[in-house]
């Protein structure tokens, strides 16, 4: 017998020929003791998620495999147990909360049911009870109407929500090991602090090991006990949390920490008289219809925006912040015609656009452009990353031979390699597709930019590079954006101006560095007050 729960010793993780490189992960070496978390940081890319699929046995075989090693989990090793042992192991005793909850979670199952499925394989419950426990743990993980989310679809659930039902399923067998890529990603700051909260609380009762996969050295700085560094597939550094953040010897690990953005917010720009885009009176309700065949009861009206007003001047990037389900994603949509607002106007320089129909909708398309939250549910897996990114311009009337042109110069812009042109969406990383998408948004040279959480899938290096090119864009083309994000650290360096979202209402607005210091609002207190890593100065790390 171990007295550690998992030891991986010198593993390597093989990728398909033609790869930017031979291997995903090389000689890698940690272990996990209970009641320990281990983050595992760095680049897009580098080979952390991979080494979590490796864990649970769901690496795409025959071409990405492990081609040496032994992932021991508390004396077995997993890299030689067979599919069914694996399906015995995975939710009850490792468990793993997934980077992208769309993808990973049934679109056409409810949520209610893929709890149950948990339950059903590996615990002897009655359904009575299966049902009770699956509404107890949307409970734990805050989630509202818990009995109404049982029986919702995951595209009916904001981004946030979807992630916290993963969660509950992760945690619904209590495992000895909890693997979370980026589980916190799609979070709102006070929803991860509860997230977090209850992650340690499961620890701390379960002594239960957490491999917790993370660019937000926030995050890492509130619960890591070790950290590792990974980049191109090796190891880099590794050590307590305090010798890596504070004292970081390898310049990968310095390059990182310069890059996390400070709570401090930017000095702030003058504000121009131009008025591009401004929303009066905006209203947005879900819900209402019947059942099948028009049987039972109306489902419940859901006022996702409510009665918004907001300006966007030139060259201005206002942001939207709030909790998840606040109504931040709804808005960007009305703003940008995915949906249509049931009432209000949404004024894009002098037309009224919810006025209009798709046909006249068309030619304004090329001045506002949308980065969405979900890199890989808004990328067609059909088609070549080269015409995903040129299709717009193509649509637009522009020569194939230009917008194609142009799409390799945006990849190159966004840091990507040019063979990325050739490739399919599911060939690349979650941060490597969040780029592809900003690339097709720019692909316009739109005069106003909607931004839904654009780097929230991004490591914090690649966060810079992303947020320093959309600056350079904005100051050379003038670009207005309304940018959408529950980082407020991001929020802090990028927006000029605050509008913070809640049960579909701006409760507070404001020039960034005015609500910063001296916030209003009771939720916008609390917004701040949930900011992870507040007590770790990044300076100090040089």
């Amino acid at each position: 017998m171990t007295d550690k729960l998992l030891q991986i010793s010198n593993l390597d993780i093989v990728l398909p020929e033609g790869s930017e490189r031979d291997l995903a992960v090389k000689d890698l070496n940690i272990d996990l003791s209970p009641g320990e978390t281990l983050c595992i940081v760095g680049e897009s890319g580098s080979g952390k998620s991979l080494t979590a699929r490796a864990l649970m046995g769901l690496l795409p075989a025959p071409h990405v495999r492990v081609e040496k090693g032994t992932i021991s989990f508390c004396g077995e090793d997993l890299t030689k147990a067979s599919e069914p042992r694996m399906r015995q192991i995975r939710g009850s005793e490792i468990s793993m909360i997934f980077q992208e909850p769309m993808t990973a979670l049934n679109p056409v199952m409810t949520i209610g049911v893929q709890i149950d499925e948990v339950f059903r394989y590996h615990a002897d419950m009655s359904k009575s009870e299966r049902r009770q426990r699956a509404i107890e743990l949307l409970e734990d993980v805050q989630l509202p109407d818990p009995k109404q989310i049982v029986a919702a679809y995951p595209h009916e659930l904001s981004g946030g929500q979807r992630q916290r039902a993963m969660i509950a399923m992760a945690l619904a067998l209590e495992p000895k090991i909890l693997i979370a890529d980026e589980p916190t990603t799609a979070l709102d700051v006070t929803t991860q602090a509860q997230i977090l909260k209850l992650i340690s609380e499961m620890q701390t009762i379960h002594k239960s090991g957490v491999l917790f996969i993370t660019h937000d050295f926030g995050v890492v700085a509130d619960i890591a006990d070790r950290v590792v560094v990974m980049q191109y597939g090796n190891v880099v550094e590794t050590g307590t949390v305090d010798k890596v953040l504070n004292k970081p010897e390898h310049p990968y690990t310095k390059a990182l920490i310069a890059s996390v953005p400070s709570l401090v917010p930017r000095a702030p720009r003058s504000r121009s008289d131009q008025v591009v885009l401004s929303g009066d009176k905006i209203q947005k309700k879900f819900g209402g219809g019947k059942s099948l065949f028009g049987l039972g009861k109306p489902n419940r009206f859901v006022h996702a925006v409510k009665d918004v007003t907001l300006d966007l001047r030139r060259g201005e990037t206002l942001g939207v912040v709030g909790e998840s389900g606040s109504g931040k994603s709804t808005l960007a949509r009305c703003i940008i015609r995915l949906l249509d607002s049931d009432s209000g106007n949404i004024m894009l320089d002098d037309v009224d656009i919810r006025a209009l129909n798709r046909a006249e909708m068309r030619p304004l398309r090329t001045k506002i452009q949308m980065v969405f939250q979900d890199p890989f549910a808004s990328l067609n897996p059909r088609i070549k990353v080269g015409q995903i990114i040129s299709q717009g311009p193509i649509i637009q009337g522009q020569s194939k031979e230009k917008a194609e042109s142009r799409a390799r110069e945006l990849l190159d812009i966004v840091g990507l390699d040019e063979r990325a042109f050739n490739r399919y969406p599911h060939e690349f990383s979650g941060g490597q597709r969040q780029r592809i998408g900003i690339a097709r948004a720019l692909a316009l040279d739109p005069e106003i930019l909607v931004a839904d959480e654009p780097v929230s899938a991004l490591d914090v290096s690649i966060q810079a590079q992303i947020l320093e090119l959309l600056d350079q864009i904005r100051e050379s083309m003038n670009l207005s954006m309304v940018f959408i994000t529950h980082d407020l650290r991001v929020a802090a360096q990028v927006c000029d101006r605050l509008a913070v979202m809640r049960y579909g209402e701006i409760v507070e607005t404001g020039a960034t560095g005015k609500i910063f210091e001296n916030p209003q609002h009771s939720y916008t207190k609390d917004l701040l007050a949930a900011v992870p890593g507040q007590k770790w100065d990044r300076k100090v790390a040089g």
